[in-house]
C-alpha cells in the first residue's frame, strides 16, 4: 500500500523539476498520431494505438524488450482491420482491454458506436485469444470506450449513456461472481457537468488519474486531473496536475506505473519554432520535425522521483 500513497504524493505535492519528455521518440519515427499507452508488470511489453493523421481509423499496436532494447512496433495479432484503441492490460498481464468499433468476430460489418472487447492469454508468453465482447451489461449503442481494471477486475471506463452528468462521464463496473455489475456514474468528486474520459485507475482503486475539458482551471483543450479515496472509501474532489504536464493542447490517455513512480500520458503539443538557429537540410529537418512535439499526438513520460 505505500507505494501508491508515496505516488499520490509525488504526484500532487512536487514541484516538478523536469519537463515531460517524449517517450521513444526514434521509435514511433514516422508513424502518424501514437496515443495511449499500457505497459505490463515485468516492464518489457508495452501496447499502445496508431492513429491515421485526422484520426478516422487507428489500430494497436506493441513493442517487446529484448536484450535491453524496444523492438519496432507490430500490429497486435487481433487488431489491424477495425478501428481499435486505447489498449489496457489488467494487472497480472493476462486480459487486454480495448475499444473496437467491431459488429462481432464473423461479420465485416462495423458499428457506429464504441464498445469495450478484450483477448486473453494463458501466460505472458502465450498469443492472444480471439476478441470477446464484454457484454451488454456495459456495452450499449452509446458509446464505451478508455477501458481500465482494477486487481479485483472492476472495470472503469468512458461512455455517453442518457444519465451521464454531464458531455461524457466515468463509470465503473464491479466484477462479481465473474460478471460485471451494472455500470455505476462516480460521483460529483470526478464526474461534472463537463466531459470527463480516459481515467487510469490504481489496481488498489486508491487514486485515479484523468481528463476534463472545459473546467475552469482548465488550460487548454483537455487537461489531467487526480481524486484520492478518502478513509470513508469516498473519491475526494479532483485536482489539477502540475502545469508541467498540463498544457494548451490536449493532455490524456494517463498511465501509471507505480513499480517506478513513472507518470505516461499522451499530448499534441507542438514545440517546433518558427526558424530554426542553424540551417538544415532537409532531412535534418524532417527528423528533427519527427523527433520533436510537433502537433501530432505522442507519448510522454514524467518521472515523480525526488531529485
Amino acid at each position: 500500500m505505500k507505494k501508491y500513497f508515496l505516488f499520490i504524493f509525488l504526484l500532487t505535492q512536487l514541484i516538478f523539476a523536469q519537463e515531460p519528455k517524449m517517450f521513444l521518440p526514434d521509435l514511433f519515427n514516422g508513424l502518424p498520431n501514437v496515443r495511449d499507452f499500457s505497459l505490463n508488470k515485468n516492464n518489457d511489453e508495452f501496447y499502445f494505438t496508431v492513429e491515421s493523421y485526422v484520426k478516422e481509423y487507428s489500430f494497436i499496436a506493441f513493442s517487446k524488450k529484448i536484450k535491453g532494447k524496444w523492438t519496432a512496433p507490430k500490429a497486435a495479432s487481433f487488431s489491424g482491420e477495425y478501428k481499435d484503441l486505447e489498449p489496457f492490460l489488467s494487472p497480472d498481464g493476462l486480459k487486454l482491454f480495448f475499444a473496437s468499433n467491431r459488429l462481432n468476430n464473423n461479420s465485416s460489418e462495423i458499428k457506429k458506436d464504441m464498445d469495450i472487447w478484450y483477448v486473453t492469454r494463458k501466460s505472458l508468453i502465450d498469443d492472444w485469444s480471439e476478441p470477446k465482447n464484454i457484454g451488454s451489461v456495459i456495452n450499449t449503442s452509446a458509446d464505451e470506450f478508455y477501458p481500465s481494471v482494477t486487481s479485483k477486475g472492476d472495470l472503469y471506463f468512458t461512455a455517453s449513456y442518457e444519465n451521464t452528468k454531464g458531455k461524457e462521464d466515468i463509470y465503473v463496473s464491479r466484477l462479481v461472481n465473474n460478471s460485471y455489475t451494472k455500470p455505476t456514474s462516480l460521483s460529483k468528486s470526478i464526474n461534472s457537468e463537463k466531459y470527463e474520459f480516459n481515467a487510469f485507475v490504481a489496481p488498489d482503486e486508491s487514486f485515479i488519474v484523468f481528463t476534463s475539458y472545459g473546467r475552469k482551471d482548465d488550460l487548454g483543450r483537455g487537461d489531467l486531473y487526480i481524486s484520492k479515496k478518502s478513509k470513508e472509501d469516498k473519491w475526494l474532489p479532483a485536482e489539477h496536475l502540475a502545469k508541467s504536464i498540463n498544457t494548451k493542447k490536449l493532455d490524456y490517455c494517463p498511465f501509471v506505473d507505480i513499480s517506478s513512480n513513472n507518470l505516461y500520458f499522451t499530448s499534441s503539443k507542438s514545440a517546433i519554432p518558427k526558424s530554426l538557429k542553424k540551417r538544415k537540410k532537409l532531412k535534418e529537418i524532417i527528423n528533427y520535425i519527427n523527433t520533436n512535439p510537433n502537433g501530432l499526438s505522442r507519448i510522454y513520460k514524467v518521472s515523480l522521483n525526488k531529485k
